[in-house]
């Protein structure tokens, strides 16, 4: 099994091109809809890295990825923000937070698949 991505991201539609590709090229891809199933995720599954939508239910994306850097089992998980919040303060603001990097929607989906591999590496079946 290849490494594993936890996909945060309300919209189904996203979350089906998104979860589509990154299985495609080999990566074990966990869901989540809103903040309080990413971290429940996040905590019993450790995943390799995080895709973080940031405008998502309950908890938003800023406060999940602040949650998860306070746990120290979590901390060190790559947190890629996935989102149309791309003005430069939210860059700013991101990086603050400790997201390792971000992708500004819409985005293609090979970019996504781009940026996974550049900070874990292959997924199963795909050149690393």
């Amino acid at each position: 099994m290849g490494h594993t991505v936890l996909l945060v991201e309300d919209n189904e539609d996203n979350r089906i091109i998104y979860s589509t590709v990154l299985r495609h090229v080999g990566y074990h891809v966990l869901e989540a809809e809103d903040g309080e199933q990413a971290l429940e995720v996040a905590r019993a599954s450790r995943p390799n890295l995080i895709l973080m939508d940031i405008s998502i239910p309950k908890i938003d994306g800023w406060e999940a990825t602040r949650a998860i850097r306070r746990d120290p089992q979590l901390r060190d998980i790559p947190i890629i923000a996935l989102t149309a919040h791309a003005l430069p303060d939210d860059r700013e603001r991101a990086a603050e937070i400790g997201f390792s990097a971000y992708l500004a929607k819409p985005v293609e989906p090979r970019a996504v698949v781009a940026e996974v591999q550049r900070w874990i590496g292959g997924g199963a079946g795909a050149p690393a």
